[in-house]
């Protein structure tokens, strides 16, 4: 993430939105009445999922993501009313499907695998259990390992007696929570998808705190540090938050119907290597005094990336937490060079407001990097 506070507020932003200018997501399911026995008779529309029968991994390219052509950058102070649908269009919120929550490519198997090399290297940055969030994360076990991956992707997950196999991997996992403890099960979820979980749970008094998480590729946000703080407390450096918009997202957090997912690409540079476990971030504060290492201003082309993330929003039923879903891609700019796309990308990050373009570090990398996209000479050039 270019860091979980903004991107959680532009999420929350159009969410607001979305409830006054749009209807509920209806939840109706996708699949032709095709019913899992581990379903029962019938299927609870939040929990059905269109089967993709013929889904081969292997031959199955990343999403076609171009963000920067579809939504450009946006800042923090543009009108948020809810009014305004136009504003939903800016933020590049849609309303999306319960069928594409986790998403599955030809690059699984490399990601599953740096995701068990840091879940073993720092648990404490990587996993948050606790009292409160626990029953959360055995709910959202249920929901993806149990009820969704079985019925989503029956060519990768087969169900043989009380547990589950990972026909890609060889490996497999207890289709039930009983005996494991949060963390394993959070393991497990690691394991077998790719994307990040925050959970949002809601106190007593209507405020909802993030309380857990399972975060093997964090870009910008040190997950252990905001454990108990609220949505409001996690955005108090954004301008006329609490006083604005505080009130009214608990509100909706707590109104948000189970079945209704809403979701966004998000993108940013990172000019220095495609690790997707990043706890500094790809962004600039200058209130912190920040020293910038001099290789910002020349970073090596070659370790130019865009990255971009899907993220959702969606509510489990019977915790009611909010669960906040992000999903990582990372693309070399000489890639989106020789693919006809540096113009574009170069476009959208000139566009950028000055305040945004600081945080974004553009000052330093921009001199180099955007003469380079449009076709300049430089050390990274693909044919």
């Amino acid at each position: 993430m270019e860091s979980i506070i903004s991107s959680l507020l532009l999420l929350i932003l159009g969410l607001v939105a979305v409830k006054a200018v749009s209807k509920r997501f209806s939840g109706k399911s996708a699949d032709n009445g095709i019913v899992s026995s581990v379903f029962g008779s019938k299927i609870d529309p939040f929990y059905a999922v269109e089967p993709l029968e013929d889904f081969d991994f292997k031959t199955t390219p990343p999403i076609d993501y171009k963000p920067y052509r579809t939504q450009g950058h946006v800042t923090m102070g543009m009108s948020s009313h809810p009014a305004h649908p136009a504003n939903v269009n800016e933020l590049g919120i849609q309303k999306q499907s319960r069928s594409n929550w986790i998403r599955i490519d030809s690059g699984y198997l490399k990601r599953l695998e740096e995701r068990r090399g840091l879940v073993e290297d720092k648990p404490e940055l990587t996993i948050g259990t606790g009292k409160i969030v626990d029953p959360a994360i055995e709910e959202l076990y249920e929901e993806i390992m149990i009820k969704y991956l079985p019925q989503r992707f029956p060519t990768m997950f087969k169900i043989c007696g009380n547990i589950v196999e990972n026909l890609a991997t060889g490996s497999n996992y207890p289709f039930t929570t009983a005996g494991l403890t949060p963390a394993v099960m959070l393991r497990y979820l690691s394991d077998n998808v790719e994307e990040d979980f925050y959970f949002m749970c809601p106190d007593p008094d209507g405020q909802f705190r993030l309380r857990g998480y399972i975060a093997c590729f964090p870009g910008g946000f040190l997950s252990p540090a905001r454990v108990g703080e609220s949505v409001r407390e996690i955005h108090q450096p954004v301008p006329g938050y609490d006083k604005k918009l505080g009130a009214s997202v608990d509100r909706y957090f707590s109104r948000m119907k189970p079945g209704q997912f809403i979701g966004r690409m998000n993108w940013s540079l990172q000019v220095d290597g495609a690790d997707l476990f990043r706890t500094d971030g790809n962004n600039f504060y200058p209130e912190k005094e920040e020293v910038v290492d001099n290789e910002k201003y020349s970073p090596p082309l070659t370790e130019c990336y865009l990255r971009a993330e899907h993220q959702t929003l969606t509510a489990l039923p019977k915790s009611r937490a909010i669960i906040f879903t992000v999903r990582s891609y990372m693309t070399r700019l000489d890639e989106l060079r020789a693919n006809g796309e540096g113009n574009a990308l170069a476009d959208a990050i000139e566009s950028m407001p000055e305040g945004l373009g600081q945080y974004k570090m553009r000052q330093y990398w921009g001199g180099k990097v955007l003469p380079w996209l449009r076709g300049g000479p430089g050390d990274a050039t693909v044919e």
